[in-house]
C-alpha cells in the first residue's frame, strides 16, 4: 500500500521515498526536499540530570550564509549547549498541522541542557517559511533571535547549488525543469532578506533581534563572537576552542544560469539590500559588492564564492 500523498507525488514527477509523505507540500509551496518530506518532531533522549524548557535563543537564517560555523562557534562556550543539534525544523510540519499547547510543550522538550545552562537551535528556514515566526514566538516569546546574512547574489547561486543537488535526484527527468524554476524562485526569494526580518519584527521586539553579516564575522570574527556572546547574555570573554579557518558545509556544483537570469537577479537583490539596510544599517552594503552599483553579476558572484575558501558557508 501506498505512504498517503504517494500516488499524488508520483503524478507530479516526484519518486516515492521514504516517509514521503508530504511531496504535495513541496510541489505546492517550493519547500526544499530536506524538510518537505519531514515526519512529525521528536524530542531528543533527556539524559540523567538534564532539564527542559523553551530555547534561550533561536537561529531563523539564512540558508547557505555560514550558519553552521557560527553555530558551531557559539557551542565552543561552555555555558551553551545543544542536545538536539543545530536544525530540527520543527516548525516545517506545522504548515499543514495544528499548533497549540501540546505542540508548545514538545517543543520545549526538544531543549534539555544541565540546569543554569543556554539552550537554542538554528534552522535557517524559520526565517523564509512565513507561517513560523508567529508560532515561534507563540512557543518562545522570549528567546533571543539570531541572524546570519551573506552576500545575497553569492547565496542565491550557493543556494541554488544546495537545493539542486538535494531535490533533482528525486525527480524524473520530463520534470526536472519545472524543479529547476522553482528551485532558482525560491533560491532567489531566500536571498530577498527585508521582508522576512520585517514579518520577525512583527512577532519580535528589535532588542530582541542579533542581525550579522557573514562577511564581517569573517573579517573579524572575535569581535563577532564577542557581539554574539554579549547579546546572548554569557560571558563574552571565553577561550576560543575553535580554529577560524575550519572549514564548516558542504560544496555543491555550480548550477550555470544564464548572463540575463543573473542581471535580472542582481538587479532585485540589490533594490532589497537598499531596503534592509533602512531597517538594519550595522549592515555594512560595501561588504556585498555583487549587489553593489559596481558589482558584476556573473564574475561578481564567483568571486564571492571563492574569496573565502577556508570559510564555506554552511
Amino acid at each position: 500500500m501506498s505512504a498517503p500523498g504517494a500516488d499524488d507525488a508520483r503524478r507530479r514527477g516526484l519518486r516515492q521515498l521514504p516517509g514521503s509523505t508530504l511531496g504535495r507540500t513541496l510541489l505546492a509551496r517550493g519547500r526544499d526536499i530536506r524538510a518537505g518530506l519531514r515526519s512529525r518532531p521528536r524530542p531528543p533522549s533527556t539524559r540523567s540530570g538534564l532539564v527542559t524548557g523553551p530555547p534561550d535563543f533561536v537561529g531563523v537564517g539564512a540558508q547557505k550564509s555560514g550558519t553552521s560555523w557560527w553555530f558551531k562557534s557559539i557551542l565552543m562556550h561552555p555555558g551553551i549547549h545543544a542536545e538536539a543539534g543545530k536544525e530540527t525544523h520543527f516548525f516545517d510540519f506545522f504548515v499543514e498541522a495544528e499548533f497549540g499547547a501540546e505542540e508548545v510543550d514538545l517543543y520545549h522538550r526538544m531543549f534539555p541542557r544541565p540546569p543554569g545552562s543556554l539552550a537554542g537551535e538554528w534552522t535557517p528556514r524559520y526565517m523564509h517559511d512565513f507561517w513560523t515566526p508567529p508560532l515561534l514566538h507563540r512557543a518562545a516569546p522570549d528567546a533571543k533571535i539570531l541572524v546570519l546574512l551573506r552576500d545575497p547574489l553569492s547565496r542565491f547561486v550557493s543556494g541554488i547549488g544546495h537545493d539542486v543537488s538535494r531535490v533533482l535526484g528525486s525527480v524524473r527527468r520530463h520534470r526536472r525543469r519545472y524543479f529547476e524554476a522553482m528551485i532558482v524562485n525560491d533560491a532567489l526569494q531566500r536571498s530577498m532578506y527585508s521582508a522576512p526580518l520585517a514579518r520577525l519584527l512583527k512577532h519580535y521586539d528589535r532588542e530582541r533581534v542579533l542581525v550579522l553579516q557573514y562577511e564581517q564575522c569573517v573579517l573579524d570574527r572575535d569581535a563577532a563572537l564577542h557581539r554574539t556572546f554579549e547579546f546572548l547574555g554569557v560571558d563574552p570573554d571565553v577561550p576560543d576552542l575553535m580554529p577560524s579557518s575550519r572549514r564548516v558545509g558542504r560544496t555543491h556544483a555550480p548550477f550555470a544560469l544564464p548572463e540575463a537570469v543573473l542581471g535580472h537577479a542582481r538587479a532585485v537583490l540589490a533594490r532589497d539590500a537598499v531596503e534592509l539596510h533602512r531597517e538594519f544599517p550595522e549592515i555594512d552594503l560595501e561588504l556585498w559588492p555583487t549587489v553593489g552599483p559596481e558589482g558584476d553579476a556573473h564574475g561578481g558572484s564567483q568571486a564571492a564564492e571563492g574569496s573565502l575558501p577556508n570559510r564555506r558557508p554552511g
